[in-house]
């Protein structure tokens, strides 16, 4: 089996996120070896798919990604 890409783990994030965080650690982990493998730096999400999207739950959501080594980006 192939390993995800950037664009699979985001969505992996987006459906745990909106099931209550379920295995986000898990995903988080998944993305940090898929942006590795790809050469980026950082992650980009879009905040109309994100279940807190307002100021402090994008704040939030950057520093716990930041926590496990993961740089968060918001598209505009």
């Amino acid at each position: 089996m192939s390993e995800p890409t950037v664009t699979e783990a985001t969505d992996r994030i987006y459906a745990s996120l909106q099931s209550n965080n379920t295995d986000i650690d898990v995903h988080i982990a998944t993305l940090k070896a898929a942006l590795k493998r790809e050469g980026m730096k950082e992650a980009v999400f879009d905040p109309a798919r994100l279940a807190q999207n307002n100021r402090s739950g994008r704040k939030l959501m950057q520093g716990y990604f930041r926590q496990r080594g993961v740089s968060v980006k918001f598209s505009v």
